[in-house]
């Protein structure tokens, strides 16, 4: 009984730590989302999966789960009630020292997402454990991630790694004296290099002898990227996009601006393009303010139906 009385005690604390977790980040509750195992991957897109056995694993290093990440925040508290019961009975095996089945990991860029046992890495975690025994499976990738990132200082690491192979395999800043081709999204870098591939393509056709990589990228550079860059400024696009970079911008207005030629004819404006872009997707302060204080009373509206679905 006093097991149990525990159990309960320390579930509603967990529980209670995630609701205040929601609270102090309403305003970027992304802040607060444990890592999805899948999310990762399509930034880091590993490569091979290699199978390393039974370990000792650092629970700190345990960042995020395969197909539990709606149930637990990003420190593994407890989101929802209907986690209790299965949370309590690892709870009071851990008080009744019961010897429980070692867990499974997947391991990406040196930290860890859980397969099974996410339930005893949450009450691991909330207990103050420092180890846990579990069965790992390595997926290969040359990114390495540090531990206690944020979602957005990962995805800040996996883009300087895409600048640097970037920059290194194309010689871009070399040949353009621009250094500042920035994102604030991972894979962008193959986007622009999937632009100068096909600027490259369009160009040999007219052409006898094929021109190379570097004439490629000098051309699309100042007849593509520079004019579309002059607009941006122009209309002082950014002002409506917070956070982030000309280079975002160049990619999502070329996007919008070749559906929206589809749809139109090829001889649809840049300028209209880039207002109607600005139009339809910009905000400022306030509608960001109010989207995601509506996306909260939403989220707590939802939890607040599944608690009263319980009683």
């Amino acid at each position: 009984m006093a097991y149990n009385s525990q159990s309960q005690e320390d579930f509603a604390k967990a529980r209670n730590k995630a609701l205040f977790n929601e609270l102090q980040h309403f305003l970027n509750p992304e802040e607060t989302q444990l890592l999805s195992l899948d999310d990762v991957k399509k930034m880091l897109k590993p490569t091979a999966e290699v199978y390393q056995g039974m370990q000792t694993i650092p629970v700190e290093l345990i960042v995020g789960s395969e197909g539990r990440y709606h149930d637990f925040d990003n420190h593994f508290f407890p989101k929802n009630l209907h986690l209790k019961q299965r949370w309590e009975n690892i709870h009071r095996a851990h008080l009744e020292d019961v010897i429980l089945p070692p867990i499974s990991l997947y391991e990406l860029g040196g930290l860890y997402f859980v397969r099974d046992g996410n339930h005893r890495v949450s009450v691991a975690k909330s207990q103050g454990i420092a180890d846990i025994d579990a069965e790992v499976v390595s997926l290969q990738s040359e990114i390495k991630l540090k531990p206690g990132s944020s979602p957005k200082h990962m995805i800040r690491q996996v883009i300087q790694y895409e600048k640097r192979v970037f920059y290194g395999e194309t010689h871009y800043g070399d040949i353009t004296e621009d250094w500042n081709l920035d994102f604030t999204a991972t894979g962008q870098y193959d986007v622009i290099y999937h632009h100068l591939l096909i600027h490259k393509y369009y160009i040999n056709q007219n052409k006898t002898e094929e021109i190379s990589l570097s004439e490629a990228i000098t051309s699309w550079y100042e007849n593509v990227y520079q004019p579309v860059i002059h607009v941006i400024k122009q209309q002082k696009i950014l002002r409506k996009f917070k956070g982030r970079t000309p280079a975002d911008m160049y990619v999502w207005l070329i996007k919008y601006w070749d559906e929206l030629k589809q749809k139109f004819g090829n001889d649809y404006s840049l300028q209209v393009a880039a207002y109607s872009f600005t139009q339809e997707y910009g905000t400022g302060f306030f509608k960001r303010f109010i989207r995601k204080l509506h996306s909260f009373l939403k989220k707590r509206s939802l939890t607040t139906q599944q608690f009263d679905d319980k009683l």
